[in-house]
Order: structure tokens, then C-alpha cells, then sequence
């Protein structure tokens, strides 16, 4: 049976009736001493129901009276001796302490305590365990209290001795006091856990592994370490043994059932700390898994719910910012109830902390979080109490204290935001230097980093207003600092060596190539940060600035110290990225499976995984997810789930690369193409490459066996193209069949040939390159939407009118690579291709059917699949055994990423008779290609030609018609027919433009891309 419900009101008869008895006997009489006692105890039940400080004062008061009394001699067996009365006091004491955090009630019980911790205490009837555990508690109140660093780790280091002898104790009855652990590390609070410490719980947990109250008090040592030194390996250590502990381990089932939940949901809360600046995407995936865990576990009116609610907002306001979630938050963030708001911010805040010696606790953090949230105080005289406040406060923290970032980090808050009301310099100065201090300490390696990135930019700021050489070169050092530092999210390692490279360009510093070539490197590695090809398109597009001018700047500066060919290699490092990324994944193994089957096998595997989750859908979006499935993260999202399988798989990639890496043969596998490599490109004519910056734009024609040859352009070259792009889109508005596009399209041509077609033929024909020649035209940036195929007119010895495409056979390629794999591919033959025509026209659109007729007149090796034949599964599925492809877009239900999951191995050619099909739209990166005629290059087809803007329902047919009978003529005999395509575009939309009232945009509009 279980003992009897004690309620107040027995209690109060209890001690009533004891007062009863008190009242009359004088301080001699030998029953007082026992009915003292009683009374004490009485009073200390009360407390423990009642919680008032009034009942623990007058236990206090009893148990004092108590040791003071004479007691009987030998013992009537109903009285304490004078040991266990002064244990109980200490109790009390301790207790009030707790809560007033009075120094002399902890100087008391520390003294007591050492007293009975030396005495022989077994034969005075008082345990020695509980002794030695309060003494560690005193202790840990008073290091919380203290001020002087001596004392402080003279405290700790009696401590650490003291866990030594608990845990003899604790191993022959670790029932009697199961929470002795976690008052062993009440003190990690405010300090850095001592080592000694750890390693003791560690040699507890090894020999009492059931004893969940060690395990616990381990977890919370190693996280509280953690959050000072970001050892990774604490953090694993702590997640495993909670995690072990809640899987065994109902927290009703014992009495660690609050410290439990407690310590589990201290996980979340420094993992988003943590991932803040450090850490990987699955990091924050994780801390997300586990705030909802923890929520799930707390209560509606638990104190911290509130705080978890509000802290699981900010990480998936984060993802959505990273990763473009928009739309699909609903589910997953907490409800309107849960959420956590700080107060207000007012002038009477700022005055109400500003004391002489601020206490050392938490709420000082807490004031922090306050006065920095939302700009709170706005006033300035507030704002310099504020700066006040917390130089006191960082003066009186020990530096390797948890208080201590939250001073260091609030003075420099408060000193820049007196800097940005006032322009007082010294605001900045004091601010600067503070932010040094903090660089020189030692074992705080997150606040040294939070330090490194504000210094940064107060050193940014103060440069750009004094100018001064000391701060560049303080910053030259601190950057690679921060970008070299594996473990800092890739995102802002990428964002700011972009930072860096500019500030270094701007001033001409030394370092200049070295923070061009980390922010290169790094931007492949901050695309695939993001899990799928969609969200790595929503991070291009909103980083567009950094993805599209960091390789254009590069490249120029390169140009500009007469590195040619490096700046090819460096336009094409930085372009096509999320191409380049997908055809890494479908990298021919041939060579390495005659060296390592075995490791080919496991290389093909990872990436077909690998491609499929990239080019999934996003949770909750339509058309197909992936299937994921991730071992041991139970109550993770399906987009954390995917999020942590595209890490695994990028991991175990990345692993199986360096493996193959290291086989003889291999050492350049996936590896950045040399320039040799690339200039493989201009094996079958000159690649004319524009560069478009706004530090120094380039032309350079690539050829295959001589070096670059670099044409510089004026001075005004770069906002002239700027200019002519502007205009294009603007007069487009007004219809392309109006009259302002057709005059303004004729005027852009015109000065297209001036910026660019003159001196290209000029260098062209310096070159020996003949008229009727095939090239390729490689643009960047804006020249990606301008038609440069028909830059003109070209003067001419007759008079006649002729384009750029009338003098040679132009391409397109978005890259050099995508140019090289177009030419390659098995053995090629010179037989008639096999064409698959897809359609779906339908009576709005009758020069549709005139068009399906004339592709069908062309002969039968000609597949229909027109109308309801044409289901994108049956497209698909014929695609792969036909060479060429026509395309009746208009009204296709066929996606981009349709074409992009398709593997075509016959794949030679597509026409693409639609509209816009290699246009770029205001959402896509110019040097990406991101349209539907490059994405066929990516599928295997080897060229295709594609529109820039709007068609005319007649031009499909009449170019296509032309274009076949190109093909197919007999006068190109010993060529392959996918190579025939550019001269055969060339000759239909010549045709074309001969034809009466045909506008100049309709013939300009057709594009060749490829070989």
C-alpha cells in the first residue's frame, strides 16, 4: 500500500498543536529540544506543499534553535543528534538559496558541509552520500554567484574531487539518490564543464548503464560543452545517450521524468545554435525533427512550449529562405496559441537593467535577447544606458562563461546601432575592439566566429568611410578565416568570399586570385547544398546576383593579368551549373569498369539514386516525389527526409570519387576540365566566347590548336549591351508584330554587328577562318538573349543585305562541355534517322495539321504520335529508339523535366516547333540555359533548334519543310545528318526571309544549338 496523503491543513493541526506545547516549557525543560525539532520538521513538510518562503525561514529558525538547545543525554531515541540536526539545516538552507541566491545562506551550508564531510558521519547516523551531494550543490549556487575567477575555479576544482567520491556512493546504491547526477553539473550553467568531471560520468555510465540519472547528467555536461566549443563529437555523444535513454526509459516510470524532457529538448535548441552559422542542411533538419519531438512531449501550459513553438518558426522560416518552401509551411509550423513573443521594448526597459553590478544569471541573457529583437529601444539616451549596461556586465563575466557571449554580443549591438543613429565614429571604434577581444579568446570557438563575421563588417564599414590600410589588411586576414573553415554552412562560406573577392579586386590587394578562386570553388558546393533540381533553381534565382557575376568578374580579372585560358576555364566552371551537376551524375564509366567493376557498379548505383532525388518534386508539389527512406529519423517531414538522403548520397558519392580518384588513370575523374580538355570544343570550328562585365568585357575565340585570341572592346561596350537588351524587351510589350519591335529588333542587329559582328569577322578573317564556316557563338549574361546569329546588316561589294548567318553557319552552346559531349557519342552513321513526330494540335490551330503533314511527306521512317496517342509515358518510351524528334509543342502536356529524367541513347536531333523553346525568362539565370533547347543537349541529343520568343503557326511548317528537304538532300553526302542541322536551319530561315511581308523578328526568331 502506498503511504498516506498528507494535506496542509494536518499539517497545520500538527504544528498548532506542537506550538501548544512549546508555548509553556522554559529553554531547560528536556522536552523541548524534541518538540523543536518536531516543529522544524513539521514547517519543512508545509514548505514542500506550500512553497512559501515564510514556512522555510521559520524551519531555518527552528532547526538553529534546535542545535542550541541542551539535548538529553543518552538519547530519549525521539531527538535528532547534533550532526543530523545541522545536515537538516544545510537542507534548508540549501533549499532557500535556491531561490534567493543569498550569499551568506550558501557561505553557511559550505561551511557546515565541510565540517560533517570530515567527520566519522556512519557512526553519527547520518549518510555520507547526501553530504557530499549537497556540498557539490552549495557549491554550484555559489559559482553561480561569484565574480572572482579564483574562487570560481577553486570551487570547480573541489567539485570535480567531490564527483570522484559520489560515484563509490552512487555505484553500491544508485536507487537511494537518483538525482545526485544532475546536481553535479548545475554548475555547467555558467561554466564550461570541467573535463574531470565528464570523464567521471563517463566512467559512471560505462559501469551503471541503467542508471538513467548519470546518463542525463553526461548528456547535459557534453551539450553545455558543446555550446562553448562546437566539438561535433560532444554533440553525437550527448543526442546518442539521451536518445538510448528515452528509447528504454518512460520519463513517468521515474523520478528523472522532469530532467528528462529537459535535457531532450536542450538538443533542438543548441542545435539551432549551432546551425546557425555551422553545420550542414541535415543539421537543421534534425533540430527540426526534434523541436517537433519535444513539443509533442510538453504540455500546453509547459513553461518552455512557447519558446520550442517560436524557435521551430525561425528554422522553417529558414528553410523556406534557403530553399524556396514557400506554400507548404502550414502543416509544420506551430499554431498562433503556441507562439513565443518577447516584450516589448521601451525606454523604461533600458533604465529597469541598468544597475551598478548586474547580477550573473540568465535573465542577463535574456535581457539581451530583448533589448536585440526588433529594434526595441529606439531612443538614444536609452541606447547609451543600454551600452552602459552591458560593459558592466562584460566586465564582471568571466570570459569562459555562458554569460559572457550574451554581454559581448549586446555591447556590440548596442555600440553599432549608436554608430548607425549618431555617425559617431567612436561607436564604431569601441565596437571594433570589442570584437577583437573576443577573437583572442581561446575555447570559444562559435563566439569567435559570431565575432569574425560582425568584425568583418564593422571592419567593411569603417574602411569605406576612412579608407584606411590597416583595416584592408586586417580583413585580407580575417576572411579566409571564416571561408576556409570546412565545418561554417557552405551558403555563407560562398557569400562571403564573394565578399572578398570584390573588396580585394576593388583595392587591387595581392589576395585577389585567392578569393576568386574560393568563391569559385565554393559555388558548385552551395548549389548542391540545396536537395533538388527545383530548389536549386529558387537558390540560383535568388542569389542571382553572386551565381551570375562571380565567374564573369573572375574571368575578366584573369583576362586583365593576361590569363587567357584560365579565364575560359573559369567561364565555364561558373556557368551551366545545375547542367553541369546533373550530367556529373550520368559521367560514362566505361574506362573504370574495365578497371573496378565492382566500384563502377556502386558509382552508377549512387548516381541514378542521386538523379532521381535531385530531380524529384518537393513534397506537397505536383507531379513525382521521391521515395525516400532515411534509417532512425522518425517524426522528420517527408522534405527533411529528402533533405537528409541527398546528404547521404552526396556523402557516400563523394567518398566513391576520391576512391576513384586514387586508381592510376583516374586522378583527373570529375574533376574541373583543363583548358586542354576544352578546347576540344573548337574541333570542328571557332567557339566565339563574349564575356560580359561590368569591370572589363571580352570577346575570345577559342580554336582547337592555337591559343585564345582576345578581342577588347570599348569602354562602353558593357552598358551598350545592357541598353540594347532593355530595349528589345520593352518594345516586346507592344506586340512582336508591331511596328516599334520590328524598327527597334532592325536597330538592335544593327548595333549588335558594331559591338560585336565587326570585329569578330575582322579577327575571323585575321584568322584564316573562311567564309561558310562553322562557329559557335558562346554568350554570357545579357548577349544570351539578343540574337547575335543575325547581327546586321553586314556591308556588302553588291549592295545586298546580309546577316552574321549569311557569312558563316552559326550555333549556340551554353558551355564548352555541353559542345564537347554533343560530339562525341557511338559510332556514327550516315543512314536516314528514324524521326518521331509529337503533337497535339487541335482546330484552333490548323497550320499545325498543314505542318504534321509535311514532316509525315518526308518519308517512312517517320513514328506519329498525334493527339491522344501523344501521353507523355508514350513519348517518353519512343524517344529512346528514335534518332530525330519534331515537336508540335503547342498543346503538349510534355515537361522540361519530362525530357530532363529521360535517358536517350539514340538521341541525335530535336526540332523544337513551339514557342519561346530557348528563351530565357526573367526568373532564369542568362548562364545557366535554362530552356528547353539546352535541356535536350543534357538528354543526349546532339543539336536542336529551338525559338527565341513567340512563332507564327505558318513558320513551322514552312521552315520545317525546308529544313527536312535540307537535310535529307543528297549534296552532303559523308556527313552525319544531326550535323547537317545548323546549315540546314540556316538555309530554311533564308527561304524564309525571302518570302513576302515576312516581319525580320520571324526569321530572326529560329536558333540552332549544338552540333
Amino acid at each position: 500500500m502506498g503511504s498516506p496523503q498528507i494535506s496542509i491543513s494536518s499539517i497545520d493541526n500538527e504544528i498548532s498543536c506542537y506550538q501548544d506545547i512549546l508555548s509553556p516549557l522554559p529553554r531547560s525543560h528536556p522536552l523541548r529540544p524534541r518538540y523543536v525539532q518536531a516543529l522544524a520538521v513539521a514547517y519543512f513538510k508545509r514548505y514542500t506543499l506550500s512553497s512559501q518562503m515564510d514556512d522555510l525561514d521559520k524551519t531555518i529558525l527552528h532547526y538553529t534553535e534546535a542545535i542550541f538547545l541542551p539535548l538529553p543525554f543518552p538519547s530519549d531515541g525521539h531527538c535528532r543528534n547534533i550532526f543530523q540536526l545541522l545536515f537538516s539545516l544545510t537542507d534548508a538552507l540549501i533549499h532557500r538559496a535556491r531561490q534567493s541566491k543569498e550569499p551568506e545562506d550558501v557561505k553557511c551550508c559550505i561551511t557546515y558541509l565541510r565540517y560533517l564531510q570530515d567527520l566519522p558521519l556512519k557512526t553519527y547516523g547520518v549518510p555520507h552520500s547526501p553530504v557530499l551531494s549537497s556540498l557539490v550543490e552549495a557549491l554550484a549556487i555559489h559559482a553561480e554567484s561569484e565574480s572572482d575567477v579564483v574562487t570560481v575555479m577553486r570551487d570547480f576544482e573541489e567539485m570535480a574531487n567531490l564527483c570522484g567520491e559520489l560515484l563509490v556512493y552512487i555505484q553500491k546504491d544508485c536507487r537511494t539518490y537518483p538525482g545526485t547526477p544532475l546536481d553535479l553539473t548545475r554548475w555547467s550553467r555558467r561554466q564550461e564543464p570541467i573535463t574531470r568531471v565528464i570523464e567521471s560520468l563517463r566512467e559512471a555510465n560505462r559501469r551503471l548503464p541503467d542508471f538513467h540519472a548519470i546518463s542525463i547528467a553526461l548528456a547535459w555536461s557534453l551539450l553545455i560543452r558543446f555550446t562553448v566549443t562546437c566539438l561535433v563529437g560532444d554533440y553525437e555523444e550527448a543526442a546518442a545517450i539521451l536518445d538510448k535513454t528515452m528509447a528504454s526509459h518512460a520519463p513517468s516510470d521515474s523520478p528523472t521524468s522532469y530532467q528528462l524532457p529537459s535535457a531532450s529538448i536542450l538538443i533542438p535548441f543548441i542545435l539551432y545554435s549551432y546551425t546557425s552559422v555551422y553545420g550542414d542542411p541535415e543539421d537543421s533538419e534534425e533540430a527540426i525533427r526534434r523541436l517537433r519531438i519535444a513539443l509533442d512531449m510538453t504540455s500546453p501550459d509547459h513553461p518552455l512550449r512557447p519558446i520550442i513553438s517560436t524557435t521551430l518558426a525561425c528554422l522553417q522560416q529558414r528553410r523556406c529562405n534557403e530553399f524556396g518552401t514557400t506554400g507548404r509551411l502550414e502543416d509544420v509550423l506551430p499554431s498562433n496559441s503556441d507562439a513565443f513573443d518577447l516584450p516589448t521594448g521601451s525606454p523604461s526597459l533600458a533604465k529597469s537593467i541598468v544597475v551598478k553590478s548586474p547580477p550573473i544569471t540568465t535573465e542577463a541573457g535574456q535581457h539581451v535577447e530583448v533589448l536585440s529583437a526588433d529594434d526595441a529601444i529606439t531612443d538614444m539616451a536609452d541606447t547609451e544606458e543600454a551600452i552602459k549596461y552591458f560593459r558592466t556586465l562584460l566586465a564582471s563575466s568571466h570570459p569562459s562563461g555562458l554569460i559572457f557571449p550574451f554581454s559581448a554580443v549586446g555591447l556590440t549591438i548596442f555600440l553599432l546601432r549608436a554608430f548607425e543613429r549618431t555617425d559617431k565614429i567612436e561607436y564604431l571604434n569601441e565596437a571594433i575592439s570589442a570584437l577583437r577581444d573576443i577573437l583572442e579568446m581561446r575555447n570559444r570557438s562559435e563566439l569567435r566566429l559570431i565575432a569574425s563575421l560582425q568584425l568583418i563588417s564593422c571592419l567593411s564599414t569603417r574602411l569605406r568611410l576612412l579608407d584606411h590600410a590597416e583595416d584592408l589588411d586586417e580583413l585580407m586576414q580575417l576572411f579566409p578565416t571564416v571561408v576556409d573553415r570546412p565545418r561554417v554552412r557552405v551558403p555563407e562560406r560562398f557569400k562571403l568570399s564573394c565578399e572578398w573577392a570584390s573588396l580585394a579586386r576593388y583595392y587591387d590587394h595581392c589576395a585577389t586570385s585567392t578569393a576568386y578562386e574560393s568563391a569559385i570553388s565554393l559555388m558548385q558546393d552551395s548549389l548542391t547544398f540545396a536537395p533538388t533540381l527545383e530548389v536549386q533553381h529558387f537558390r540560383l534565382v535568388a542569389m542571382r546576383d553572386s551565381y551570375e557575376k562571380l565567374p564573369l568578374v573572375y574571368a575578366s580579372y584573369q583576362v586583365h593579368t593576361g590569363q587567357l585560358e584560365q579565364a575560359i576555364v573559369t567561364l565555364e566552371r561558373g556557368r551551366a551549373l545545375l547542367w553541369s551537376e546533373m550530367r556529373g551524375l550520368r559521367t560514362s564509366i566505361d574506362q573504370l569498369g574495365e578497371a573496378d567493376p565492382h566500384l563502377a557498379q556502386k558509382f552508377v548505383a549512387v548516381n541514378r539514386e542521386l538523379e532521381m532525388l535531385t530531380m524529384s518534386v518537393l513534397p506537397g508539389g505536383s507531379g513525382e516525389t521521391y521515395n525516400v527512406e532515411v534509417d532512425d529519423h522518425e517524426g522528420m517531414d517527408p522534405f527533411g527526409r529528402l533533405v537528409v538522403q541527398h546528404r547521404q548520397l552526396l556523402e557516400e558519392r563523394e567518398k566513391l570519387i576520391s576512391q576513384i580518384q586514387s586508381l592510376s588513370g583516374f586522378e583527373s575523374f570529375l574533376k574541373a576540365p583543363s583548358f586542354d580538355t576544352l578546347r576540344s570544343a573548337a574541333s570542328h570550328g571557332p567557339v566565339i566566347i563574349i564575356n560580359h562585365c561590368e569591370w572589363r568585357s571580352d570577346i575570345l575565340i577559342l580554336r582547337r590548336d592555337s591559343p585564345p585570341s582576345l578581342i577588347t572592346t570599348a569602354f562602353d561596350f558593357y552598358d551598350r549591351a545592357n541598353s540594347l537588351k532593355d530595349r528589345l524587351l520593352d518594345a516586346r510589350k507592344e506586340g512582336l508584330d508591331s511596328k516599334q519591335y520590328t524598327d527597334t529588333l532592325s536597330s538592335v542587329l544593327k548595333e549588335l554587328y558594331d559591338l560585336v559582328g565587326r570585329p569578330v569577322i575582322q579577327r575571323l578573317c585575321e584568322l584564316n577562318v573562311p567564309e561558310q564556316s562553322r562557329v559557335w557563338l558562346c554568350p554570357t549574361s545579357v548577349f544570351c538573349s539578343l540574337p547575335l546569329h543575325a547581327m546586321g546588316p553586314i556591308p556588302s561589294d553588291d549592295g545586298a543585305k546580309q546577316y552574321f548567318l549569311d557569312m558563316y553557319i552559326p550555333s549556340y552552346t551554353p558551355t564548352l562541355s555541353s559542345l564537347i559531349e554533343s560530339h562525341k557519342g557511338g559510332a556514327e552513321t550516315f543512314e536516314t534517322p528514324s524521326i518521331l513526330l509529337v503533337g497535339q494540335p487541335d482546330n484552333s490551330m490548323p497550320e499545325a495539321f498543314k505542318e504534321v503533314q509535311v514532316v509525315q511527306a518526308i518519308g517512312p521512317r517517320v513514328t506519329s504520335l498525334i493527339s491522344a496517342r501523344a501521353t507523355p509515358s508514350t513519348v517518353l518510351e519512343r524517344l529512346r529508339d528514335h534518332q530525330f524528334t519534331h515537336f508540335l509543342y503547342r498543346g503538349m502536356r510534355l515537361t522540361l523535366l519530362d525530357i530532363v529524367r529521360s535517358r536517350l541513347p539514340n538521341a541525335e536531333f530535336a526540332f523544337l516547333s513551339a514557342c519561346h523553346t530557348a528563351e530565357l525568362t526573367d526568373e532564369s539565370l542568362a548562364d545557366e540555359g535554362l530552356h528547353l533547347a539546352a535541356a535536350m543537349q543534357y538528354c543526349g541529343f546532339r543539336s536542336a533548334v529551338g525559338t527565341m520568343w513567340a512563332m507564327a503557326d505558318t513558320d513551322g511548317r514552312d521552315v520545317g519543310g525546308n529544313f527536312y528537304k535540307s537535310v535529307f538532300s543528297g549534296r552532303r553526302e559523308g556527313i552525319p545528318h544531326y550535323a547537317r542541322t545548323a546549315e540546314a536551319l540556316r538555309d530554311a530561315v533564308k527561304r524564309l526571309r525571302r518570302k513576302r511581308k515576312v516581319t525580320l523578328e520571324r526569321w530572326v526568331n529560329f536558333v540552332h544549338y549544338g552540333a
